[in-house]
């Protein structure tokens, strides 16, 4: 078996490791960070996700930290008039076979950390970091910051949307900034009124942004994520704390719902939306990439975590598919270009579907959303996307 070193022990390379170390490989993940954890966010893990997940026997796990919703519904951002978009729970197993689970990231991101751990101890080494690599037709040497150098016989980078190896291997690359910055905050459920505690996950669309809330760990919290056209901040960090009066005046002409919510948050974290045109490829010789590292996207199909997921089990597939490492990563790359290089672009169109100008006044909105959300079109959106399976796609 080979010798498999990650950059990168976020979401995409835990389960790329995983899948990697079931099926017998070495692997050794090298993060960054000096401390595992993942900042307070929501996950949005549909049935192409969820399935791979309890391939990788973590069914039991996921089960004691995820909030399984009933549906997900429509509001307009004025008046609050609702419009049902898909049921889920049991109707998201009845149509595609596995669950949809909404988790906090930090929840989510300890329970593939322990799962790793517990098949190889010494799997993950913090405060590594990643900086390039240098191959050879035998072998792969990856380089730390540190000046060490590790020798594998693959390369997968899954160090981010920032990622150095994209970077030493096809250069910085360009992001455009969206004109669209988002807000992101956590709300327990209790201080919110009954209304807002109902365990589905809603879009309020509206002029020149929207909002969407869903409901994470057993419905204890509720994750707001505000994403609003202005251009006035351009940093792209998860981290950066602004001030509740600021994203309350942001969104100060909308429902009370969304003040109320905002409101309830303890601090809320801003960052900028940067686009990327997706890569023409992923992979060179023994080095390739895999999650935000290969297809940073838009939030707006709820389809980030799950690209990561879908990656690290076709990666896995393709090394037990082909002893030989270029040839496998080559069909791993053939497995994922069009698919993830769709989504990134349905993300994109959804920003615009979310914020069209038919939605300025609630006249001409619920025309403009009785028609682009029948369920043909909702059906036309979403089915592709939930019905993939990384199991048994071609590879």
């Amino acid at each position: 078996m080979s010798r498999i070193l990650i950059a990168g022990a976020g979401i995409g390379g835990l389960t790329a490791a995983l899948a990697l170390l079931r099926d017998g490989h070495q692997v050794q993940l090298f993060e960054q960070a000096t401390e595992l954890r993942e900042v307070g966010a929501g996950v949005q893990l549909s049935a192409n996700g969820t399935r791979i997940l309890i391939e990788l026997g973590l069914r039991p796990a996921m089960e004691q930290i995820v909030c399984e919703p009933v549906g997900k519904q429509i509001r307009l951002w004025s008046t609050g008039q609702t419009w049902p978009l898909f049921d889920l729970g049991e109707a998201s197993v009845a149509r595609y076979g596995a669950p949809y689970w909404m988790v906090h990231r930090g929840d989510f991101h300890t329970a593939l950390r322990d799962a790793v751990l517990r098949a190889a101890p010494d799997a993950i080494r913090t405060g590594s970091t990643a900086t390039g690599f240098e191959q050879t037709d035998s072998g792969i040497t990856l380089h730390l910051a540190s000046g060490e150098h590790i020798e594998g016989d693959a390369v997968i980078g899954a160090d981010g949307v920032h990622s150095a190896i994209r970077q030493h291997m096809f250069g910085a690359g360009r992001a455009q900034f969206t004109g669209i910055m988002a807000w992101r905050g956590l709300i327990p459920m209790q201080r919110l009124p009954a209304h807002l505690q109902r365990l589905v996950g809603t879009n309020w669309n509206g002029r020149g942004g929207h909002v969407v809330t869903y409901p994470l760990r057993r419905g204890e919290l509720l994750n707001f994520v505000g994403a609003l056209e202005r251009n006035d901040w351009r940093v792209e960090s998860w981290t950066e704390a602004g001030t509740i009066e600021e994203c309350a005046n942001d969104f100060a002409d909308w429902h009370q719902d969304i003040q109320t919510m905002i409101h309830a948050i303890d601090t809320p974290f801003k960052w900028a939306l940067l686009g990327r045109e997706p890569l023409p490829r992923f992979s060179m010789g023994r080095a390739t990439l895999l999650g935000d590292a290969a297809h940073p996207t838009l939030p707006f199909l709820a389809q980030g975590a799950n690209m990561a997921l879908e990656d690290g089990m076709i990666l896995a597939r393709c090394l037990a598919h082909d002893a030989d490492l270029p040839t496998a990563l080559h069909h791993y790359e053939a497995a994922r270009l069009a698919r993830t290089a769709a989504i990134v672009r349905g993300s994109n169109d959804n920003a615009k579907r979310f914020h069209n100008p038919a939605l300025t006044q609630a006249t001409t909105a619920a025309a403009y959303i009785d028609r682009e959300w029948t369920p043909e079109k909702v059906r036309d959106r979403y089915d592709w996307l939930y019905d993939y399976d990384a199991l048994t796609v071609p590879v």
